[in-house]
């Protein structure tokens, strides 16, 4: 190639992933807020922050027993507010503050959300044809 022998340097680019510096980053951010409605991204940005905030307070001299994470999908893909109930009182049963209070708005606000399921499709490198 006569950019190597002259010692300029060339980008070498997959063939099977050709794209240009950053762009496969917007694509992609585009895409997930094309897919996804931003309302409901939103709100479901906003309980998670609240979830930590509520368990900071809860948790304020003893972060160790905190727990790792409150999953909301998972808790979304239980059937009844009885099973979620359930689900985060073993979830936070070392906690010495009182839950109840915490327990009863995070179910409400569950109410307005939905399971997320992340596709993979578009997310790669295109393929061609």
């Amino acid at each position: 190639m006569a950019a190597n022998r002259l010692g300029r340097r060339t980008h070498s680019r997959s063939p099977d992933c050709p794209r240009e510096h950053g762009a496969g980053i917007q694509r992609r951010q585009a895409r997930v807020t094309v897919r996804y409605d931003r309302k409901e991204l939103q709100n479901r940005l906003d309980v998670e922050q609240w979830i930590e905030g509520k368990l900071q307070q809860l948790y304020q001299e003893q972060e160790e027993q905190m727990p790792e994470e409150v999953n909301i999908d998972e808790l979304l893909e239980l059937q009844t507010d009885g099973e979620r109930r359930s689900q985060l009182q073993i979830m936070l049963r070392m906690c010495r503050k009182n839950t109840d209070e915490f327990i009863t708005e995070l179910l409400r606000k569950l109410q307005g959300l939905h399971k997320v399921e992340v596709q993979k499709v578009g997310l790669e490198c295109p393929q061609q044809h």
